[in-house]
């Protein structure tokens, strides 16, 4: 308690430090809320100035920056069906049918609740367990473990959002499709590229999503517009009630757990976490079905997850000097920057910084439900803006941010591509968001498949071995079965119906 208030005095003692934080703390939800353009981009444009600060205020700042543009890319997922940054994908599922059913104000503030509520929680888990459960992840997850964990998260995924269990299973197969274009990982082969050089990169996800998601919903509503068919959402800003809330509780405490436990694996962080906790909510709920048509639950356990991650992917990187995805990779240059190495040492080397750091990421996510609420204010009113003013600006901003992943004009291109695709897969009942979870995760259960295959000598009988493993497969596999079985009773039932019509 004693480093923890000394952390506060040195963040909240000295107004340059003060003014950072807010810095961090407005630059984070505004640039987390632009898709393409993310966090991502505002910290890799200030990392050549973070020389000019002290140590602790570079770190601090990549720190908050971190917690609220997880939180701002669930605005434009919610209002637009544009997640600003993949981790806010599972947040689009549930979050934009509920904006089409007039529950903005509701989502949004699920959301903000959820995210301050979510981070908090990783915060203080994160100050109280940092060296102990980052020796035990290290050790216990390995690649066999994550790549266990991907199969269980798709083989749940496949019965989100479609008409069909058939046409989930074909939506996450398409997205595993696309995950395999481009180098091989392992062996450095080419694959699906049609000797196109662009492909040997692979189809980068933040265009693909952007396809998926904005464009195609452009193209949606045109089309019910052209139809007649069009109804205007109903604005409001009713936001949940502690009641409804309160019958979460569960759904709020499992996604904290998964997003805090998935952020501590180097690499993985917030992006699994999401659509972990999602999976999680689609398995435990009684209505599996009604997921994907606007599900408050869907929305509480993505932005639960995927801000319960924050405070988790600081651990290996401050316990071990591994990053836990991209914005962690970028502190590590930072710490370089700053001629501190990040690691063990850090705590004896550097105690007064991490503690600046754990205190900051308590206050940002303290300050998101605050900041969150002014900002659902305003920013719920964007849907009485005219859709022939809207659409253009959502496209005009997503080839802007498809653009700026890489600087290829070919990346605007696929984002266009792949809306049009996702248009008519919608039409004809496949999942979008089953391609999404595919494409995602398929590479990284690819990777760590043939890393896992490489430690056990290609014996899957050594894989089965590991319990935590064997645990995930088979309870995948149940998934599946279990499906398997609904769906065909389901189609017993409606020809038995038709029968008996007839």
């Amino acid at each position: 308690m004693e480093d923890f208030l000394q952390g506060t005095l040195t963040l909240f003692g000295n107004p340059t430090s003060v003014m950072i934080f807010v810095g961090g703390l407005l630059g984070g939800m505004l640039f987390g809320a632009v898709p393409g353009i993310s966090m991502l981009t505002l910290a890799a444009i200030i990392l050549p100035f973070t020389g000019n600060l002290t140590a602790s205020d570079a770190i601090m700042l990549y720190s908050v920056i971190y917690c609220t543009g997880v939180f701002g890319g669930a605005i434009t997922a919610i209002l637009f069906n544009i997640p600003g940054a993949p981790e806010n994908a599972p947040t689009a599922f549930d979050g934009y049918p509920m904006t089409r059913k007039g529950q903005a104000g509701k989502a949004v503030g699920a959301a903000v609740l959820c995210s301050a509520f979510g981070g908090t929680c990783s915060a203080l888990l994160m100050m109280a367990a940092t060296a102990t459960i980052a020796d035990w992840a290290i050790s216990a997850l390995g690649p066999p473990e994550i790549f266990a964990l991907v199969f269980f998260g798709l083989a749940v995924a496949s019965s989100v959002g479609a008409s069909t269990l058939w046409k989930g299973w074909l939506s996450v197969l398409l997205g595993l499709m696309v995950a395999t274009v481009g180098m091989d990982p392992v062996g450095g082969l080419r694959r699906y590229d049609f000797g196109f050089t662009y492909l040997l990169a692979g189809i980068h996800f933040i265009p693909t999503i952007l396809g998926f998601f904005a464009v195609s919903e452009v193209f949606v509503q045109l089309e019910k517009r052209v139809r007649g068919t069009y109804e205007a959402p109903k604005v409001n800003l009713d936001f949940p009630s502690f009641a409804e809330f309160w019958k979460l509780k569960l759904a709020v405490v499992r996604s904290v757990v998964i997003g805090f436990f998935a952020g501590i694996l180097p690499g993985i962080g917030a992006v699994l976490a999401a659509f972990m906790g999602y999976n999680e909510a689609v398995r435990w709920s009684k209505t599996p079905e009604r997921f994907g048509t606007g599900e408050l639950e869907g929305v509480v356990s993505s932005e639960t997850a995927n801000n319960a991650a924050t405070g988790a992917a600081m651990i290996p990187l401050l316990a071990l000097g591994l990053p836990g995805g991209a914005l962690t990779a970028m502190m590590i240059g930072v710490f370089q920057i700053h001629g501190i190495e990040a690691g063990p040492l850090v705590f004896i080397n550097s105690k007064d910084l991490v503690w600046v750091v754990f205190s900051a990421m308590f206050f940002a996510n303290i300050s998101i439900f605050f900041l969150g609420w002014l900002q659902t204010k305003t920013v719920v009113h964007l849907l009485r803006v005219p859709f022939h003013f809207l659409a253009p600006a959502i496209l005009l901003f997503g080839s802007v941010g498809a653009y700026a992943v890489r600087g290829l004009a070919l990346d605007v291109l696929v984002m266009f591509g792949a809306g049009i695709l996702a248009f008519f897969l919608r039409r004809s009942g496949y999942s979008v968001a089953g391609i999404v979870l595919g494409l995602i995760l398929g590479k990284i259960g690819e990777q760590n498949f043939a890393q896992a295959m490489q430690m056990v000598h290609y014996d899957p009988v050594t894989f089965m071995s590991r319990p935590i493993a064997a645990l995930l497969l088979v309870g995948g596999a149940l998934t599946i079965a279990v499906n398997v079985v609904k769906a065909f009773r389901g189609t017993r039932v409606s020809v038995d119906d038709e029968t008996a019509e007839a």
